[in-house]
């Protein structure tokens, strides 16, 4: 639950959502379902039962008895090249047929992410069928990624999540991966207005491509000047895991989770099992 608190003028304001309210404490592991090519994606096969097989089988494997994360991200990984905004209504419809399939079917908290960065759709598709969170690759300020500039939309997010009356928490990335900022900041400064302008539940920490190791010093850095919990967004292993986690209060992976690392392969239940059984330890 969101609870209404007052500033130091007095205005009244919504908190962030409260991370133990989605995740049960101690530090949690979050695997990504990377979905197949959407209906109007150059990959797509022509088959949506496929997406449903595909994604009932990376689910099983991200919470089999070798060792279960504690959330799932649902993501349009293989729907490349992006859309730099707002992704069309067939992928918007495929995108919330999937989740609520998965949120039906999953033990664990389930989240969105509509990349590359449709934070109102994503809003719209938890709303709709019950995901408790999404993650936004770009919450605020401008980037230069492979779709060219994308641009923070924060004002309009927090406002369609307030007028849909959504429990749903924004995971918000801080110098996401596959960009740079137009104009560097710093870390701490994004880190500090995505939480105190745009009213972030949560900051992501990666590193700069898929796979790639997230720096331990940014990851320092953002824990030591924002209250909010941080997530690692990328690059995390089974060596590392356990060095990140005492920096940062949870981590997200896919790559690592598939079959020996290659993100084209699937969800490898023993990889899962053997990262969450270290992350456990360091936890």
């Amino acid at each position: 639950m969101r609870s209404g608190v007052s500033d130091q003028h007095g205005a009244d304001y919504i908190t962030v959502l409260q991370f133990d309210e989605i995740f049960s404490p101690g530090r949690p592991v979050i695997g990504v379902i990377h979905l197949l090519a959407l209906p109007g994606a150059p990959g797509f096969d022509g088959s949506m039962a496929a997406i449903y097989e595909h994604t009932a089988a990376e689910l099983a494997a991200l919470t089999s008895d070798a060792g279960s994360v504690d959330g799932v991200i649902v993501e349009n990984f293989w729907d490349r090249p992006f859309y730099p905004t707002r992704v069309p209504a067939e992928t918007t419809a495929a995108l919330a047929a999937v989740t609520r399939e998965v949120v039906r079917a999953s033990p664990v908290p389930v989240g969105v992410n509509v990349l590359r960065n449709d934070a109102q759709s994503a809003i719209a598709i938890a709303a709709v069928t019950g995901a408790r969170f999404v993650r936004v690759n770009v919450h605020m300020g401008v980037v230069v990624s492979e779709q060219g500039l994308l641009l923070g939309a924060s004002h309009d997010t927090l406002r369609l999540r307030a007028a849909l009356g959504a429990e749903v928490a924004i995971l918000a990335d801080i110098g996401v991966k596959h960009a740079a900022a137009l104009v560097d900041r710093g870390v701490v400064s994004d880190a500090i207005d995505c939480q105190e302008r745009g009213l972030a539940d949560a900051l992501i920490v990666s590193g700069p491509r898929t796979g790639a190791a997230t720096s331990v010093a940014d990851v320092a850095a953002v824990r030591e000047h924002s209250t909010l919990p941080v997530l690692i967004g990328s690059g995390a292993t089974d060596g590392t895991v356990g060095e990140l986690l005492r920096h940062a209060h949870g981590v997200i992976v896919g790559t690592h989770f598939k079959r020996d690392g290659v993100v084209e392969h699937p969800v490898d239940p023993v990889r899962v099992g053997q990262f969450v059984a270290a992350a456990r330890a360091e936890s």
